[in-house]
């Protein structure tokens, strides 16, 4: 595995299709993923772990799940909480602390309050979903310290069977979003020549006190707190399996000393999506990462080795 970097072998034949016609792009769906961190001595241990990084202060953790290798798409690359968004959680305004939905809307290059507030919502959605965090409180200046119980768990798998709205799991529980504990960092679009697309929005948030994260995720079969140092040398030797957006951001988190220093950093991060891009090099096909040439990646004609990544 070189440089732990996946694609899937679908590619290569999907890339020529697109140049020919043969392939029609499918419009993205909106998503949003969470990179959750944390500030603690035991907090670099796991997969890619043992360097002793984040003990000599080498940053905050990074919470990482792994997919399962079933999955039809990045089966075993490690990922952070996210997913799509929910068109119901824009058709009403939701308890609000933090910057306005104007302002986010500006912030995440969106025309409409409504339009910013279902991405937002996706992402606090999603970390609660996967991960058992919820960055909401009863006050504009409390957060919920402690989701683990049975009535939790119910509404949680109830988000998850799409039973409910988050919207309406806010309203509900009298709980107000804290936008304001969300920092928008990265955006990233699928290829036009993948199937499953996605525009991804990517922010950072700190896990909040009194609050621990679970594996209750049901598209992945481990989870992780890792520092950025070690997830980004896990990949590097091929042991954590992963897609460029993910190795993008997780190296874009490196100078960062703590949890609240990311944050503070994220209104000066870049928002220009990153769309990935293919040329043909001979009988080579290439694909191209604007804005990031270390991504630039030959891909064989008859698509990677089982197992293998670019």
């Amino acid at each position: 595995m070189s440089q732990g970097q996946w694609y899937p072998p679908e590619w290569p034949d999907r890339i020529r299709a697109l140049a020919t016609g043969e392939l029609t792009a499918v419009v993205p769906r909106r998503a949003a993923t969470v990179m959750l961190l944390r500030d603690s001595a035991d907090a670099g241990t796991g997969a890619g772990a043992g360097t002793g990084a984040e003990a000599a202060g080498a940053g905050p953790a990074v919470h990482m799940l792994r997919r399962r290798t079933t999955m039809a798409f990045a089966g075993g690359a490690y990922a952070y909480p996210g997913g799509g968004v929910d068109p119901r959680d824009d058709d009403h305004v939701v308890g609000w602390a933090g910057p306005s939905l104007e302002s986010w809307a500006a912030r995440l290059g969106v025309p409409s309050a409504a339009e910013a507030q279902a991405i937002v919502c996706a992402a606090v959605r999603e970390t609660f979903e996967e991960a058992g965090v919820l960055l909401a409180g009863p006050t504009p200046d409390t957060v919920v310290g402690d989701t683990t119980g049975a009535d939790w768990e119910a509404d949680r798998a109830a988000l998850v069977a799409r039973d409910i709205s988050f919207a309406g799991f806010l309203e509900r529980r009298r709980l107000v979003l804290r936008s304001d504990l969300l920092g928008a960092w990265a955006r990233w679009i699928t290829p036009e020549f993948e199937t499953r697309r996605y525009d991804t929005w990517f922010f950072v948030a700190a896990l909040p006190a009194g609050q621990l994260t679970r594996n209750v995720s049901t598209e992945a079969d481990r989870s992780v707190w890792i520092t950025p140092a070690d997830a980004t040398a896990g990949h590097a030797s091929g042991e954590l399996q992963m897609m460029p957006p993910t190795v993008t951001t997780l190296r874009s988190l490196l100078p960062y000393r703590t949890a609240g220093e990311a944050l503070r950093a994220a209104g000066a991060q870049d928002l220009a999506p990153v769309l990935a891009r293919a040329r043909l090099e001979g009988d080579e096909l290439v694909l191209i990462w604007p804005g990031h040439d270390e991504l630039t990646t030959p891909v064989p004609p008859a698509g990677p080795r089982a197992g293998g990544t670019a």
